[in-house]
């Protein structure tokens, strides 16, 4: 993204509640805006942020706050090399914490489910669902890596992986359920073939087994007569 101008945002809120403060604070780190010291941060400036700054300081007045916007033309390219650098570094950390959250949980769920063969459909689609989670995340700090952090090419790497390992393990559940409904239909296949094998004379088991029951506690009265 090439650089013509940036916005600086200066800013004060009172101190209490601190749930407003960190709310301001929360809202700018979403942005993706640089924290130069406390209360000044900076954006390259476009419309679009134009936009969003102009909404957190309209937020900042109205909690009672003072909030100072300024448009800087241009920095000395030596500023402006330290402060790309320095928003680089920052997508960098987040493209950190979501490699992180893919080896550590998203990986280590799918081998841990593996272990304990639980196989179901309902644990493939909830393993899809924190995929899914992992994808929005990137996509957020996509939107706000304006100049292309180093971290950001292995971060996409291991969703690709995180898809590959998602896809093998939904194949083997499909697998595992087709081999469960081919054996229970073998197994039905089997019952009826035995139900007919005597001349389609299905009844007949049931009287004799019927029959075989009736006759024990005749043959205990015989004995206790005698």
């Amino acid at each position: 993204m090439p650089t013509t101008a940036w916005l600086v945002l200066v800013y004060r809120v009172p101190s209490e509640p601190a749930s407003k403060r960190v709310a301001i604070w929360r809202d700018l780190k979403r942005l993706g805006a640089l924290y130069l010291q406390q209360c000044v941060c900076l954006v390259p400036r476009t419309e679009e942020l134009t936009t969003a700054v102009d909404r957190v300081h309209g937020k900042i007045v109205d909690d009672g706050g003072d909030a100072l916007c300024m448009e800087i033309p241009q920095l000395r390219p030596a500023d402006e090399t330290k402060i790309i650098d320095a928003f680089r570094a920052l997508r960098d950390k987040e493209y950190d914490e979501l490699i992180e959250e893919c080896e550590t949980k998203f990986v280590k769920e799918i081998e841990f489910e593996r272990f304990r063969h639980n196989y179901t459909f309902e644990e493939a689609e909830e393993i899809e669902q924190d995929l899914e989670k992992i994808r929005r995340w990137c996509l957020r700090i996509v939107e706000r890596d304006w100049f292309a952090a180093p971290r950001r090419a292995e971060a996409e790497a291991w969703i690709d992986k995180c898809q590959l390992l998602l896809e093998a393990f939904e194949h083997d559940v499909y697998e595992r359920d087709s081999r469960a409904h081919a054996s229970q239909d073998t197994h039905a296949e089997g019952l009826d073939r035995s139900s007919h094998s005597d001349g389609g004379q299905e009844s007949a088991p049931p009287r004799h087994s019927a029959q075989g029951r009736r006759a024990a506690p005749r043959q205990e009265d015989e004995n206790h007569d005698h």
